[in-house]
């Protein structure tokens, strides 16, 4: 991405409960919670170019793995996600309730 914006950041797996019961099912969405401050900053700098659903395309990094993804904008949260693809978790072994520094480029 061509002069984009770093933000670094601390932040730990969850894992979407997706059934009824507020259990997570084999194959649940797992993300990352941007810090509230950062989400702000993004927010009102950045939401011009959310699309729909408030998508936004980053890169990220997480260890030696970089990729091209989105943060979603979470309004019952009043911040951002970050899904972690299941081949990122695997290739850098990580599980659900890890602490991870993440590099995003917007």
């Amino acid at each position: 991405m061509l002069n984009a914006i770093e933000f670094e950041f601390q932040s730990h797996i969850w894992i979407f409960k997706s059934n009824k019961n507020g259990n997570a099912v084999t194959g649940s969405w797992h993300f990352i919670s941007l810090p509230l401050e950062l989400s702000v900053e993004i927010r009102s700098q950045m939401s011009w170019q959310e699309e729909g659903w408030g998508r936004l395309k980053v890169r990220a990094q997480l260890g030696g793995t970089i990729w091209n993804t989105a943060i979603w904008y979470d309004s019952k949260h009043t911040t951002y996600l970050l899904p972690i693809k299941s081949d990122v978790r695997k290739k850098e072994k990580l599980s659900p309730g890890d602490l991870v520094s993440i590099k995003l480029w917007i």
